[in-house]
Parts: structure tokens; C-alpha cells; sequence
């Protein structure tokens, strides 16, 4: 499977947001100067140009959901076919993957540990008709599909540790979480002010459209 071997705190001070890539265990400050581009010294901030605007918004999305390029650009060919502001149908078919449902649920600090999760085949999937193991970290979910943690995974501490974090946070609306049994259902696609604001779907449209 291709990686982003990119380190996680050149990739947050690029894009000048946190894009949750560090577990929340320690201050995200502690990892890296997040107020300071990357470079000896931490380079001078230029003023973007509108590619360069529209390229940020594609590296936040990207590196946010920790997807390469490729496989962006097919998610985003996907959209464009599909009926709807493609910006927006885009977000919501990288919101409703898997692996990122696993930790929005808070089975994983990151979404690097969710993809981990999935892929050793820590997560079953219940669509409504049978409850399966999935370990596709790209695998889409519809509204009504419940994500568990197997049974013999729910007491590794990494999963506990995640947990805990995510009670200090407030659970997306279109999630429901069953603590006790280690699951949790998405009971309805997400709206956008529900999807990160941190990203312009709107360079990402321009940029591809050209």
C-alpha cells in the first residue's frame, strides 16, 4: 500500500491547520513549531497565489484524510460524475470511508490508526444484511451501516486511550456511539457544516477543472 512518508509536523506547518495528524495524548504544539513553515528557520510566508491557494486546499484534504494523489484524483472524477456540487459530494465520499468513521466513532486517536485498525481486520461492518470483516480503509459506508470493534480488539490500550480522548470531544451528529459494546451506526450522511471547514472545496473544484 502506498505511503505519505512525509513527516506529519512539516506536512501540519505547511498547511497552517491542524489537520488531527498527531493523537491528542500530548500537546500538538509539543510535536512541532506550528506557527512556523517548514524550512531552517521556518520560511518566509509569501502571499499565495490563486493556484497556490488551490493547491493548499487539495494538500489539506489530501493529507487530512491521508490519501495520495491518485486515488484523490479518482475520488474526485467519482464526484464529478455524481449529481450534486461535485466540491461537496467529494468531501462527503472521503467523510464516509471507513477508516475515517473509525476514528470519528474515537476507536483511534488518528486516522492513521484507524487505517491500521481496519487493514489487520479489527473492524466488521454490518450493513443491514450481515455483520462481515472489513479491512478495506477505503471501504464506503451508507447511512444505516454499523461499525464494530471484534470483540478480542476492544482491549488493546491503544483502542481504550482512544476512547478516552474522545469523550473530551463532542460526537458528529450523524454518529451514534455504543460505548459498552464497541460500536457505532451512521445513521445519516453528513451535512457540510458537519464536514471540516478547514477545507475549500471550491479551489479543489477550480484546480481540477482546469
Amino acid at each position: 500500500m502506498a505511503r505519505n512518508f512525509l513527516p506529519r509536523g512539516h506536512v501540519e506547518r505547511r498547511a497552517k491547520t491542524d489537520l488531527s495528524l498527531f493523537s491528542g495524548v500530548t500537546p500538538r504544539e509539543s510535536k512541532c513549531k506550528v506557527d512556523q513553515l517548514p524550512g531552517q528557520h521556518g520560511a518566509m510566508p509569501k502571499k499565495l497565489s490563486e493556484y497556490g491557494k488551490q493547491f493548499l486546499a487539495k494538500q489539506i484534504a489530501k493529507h487530512m484524510y491521508g490519501i495520495l494523489e491518485r486515488q484523490f484524483r479518482n475520488y474526485y472524477k467519482k464526484a464529478s460524475r455524481m449529481k450534486g456540487a461535485t466540491g461537496e459530494i467529494l468531501l462527503l465520499l472521503l467523510e464516509t470511508r471507513l477508516d475515517n468513521v473509525v476514528y470519528r466513532l474515537g476507536f483511534a486517536r488518528t486516522r492513521r490508526e484507524a487505517r491500521q485498525l481496519v487493514s489487520h481486520r479489527g473492524v466488521m461492518v454490518n450493513d443491514g444484511k450481515k455483520t462481515r470483516i472489513v479491512n478495506i480503509p477505503s471501504y464506503q459506508l451508507k447511512a444505516g451501516d454499523e461499525v464494530l470493534i471484534k470483540e478480542k480488539c476492544q482491549h488493546q490500550g491503544r483502542i481504550q486511550e482512544a476512547m478516552q480522548l474522545a469523550s473530551q470531544r463532542t460526537m458528529p451528529e450523524w454518529l451514534e456511539l455504543d460505548t459498552v459494546n464497541f460500536k457505532g451506526v451512521m445513521t445519516r450522511l453528513p451535512e457540510r457544516n458537519e464536514m471540516p471547514l478547514e477545507i475549500n472545496e471550491l479551489f479543489i473544484v477550480e484546480l481540477y477543472s482546469k
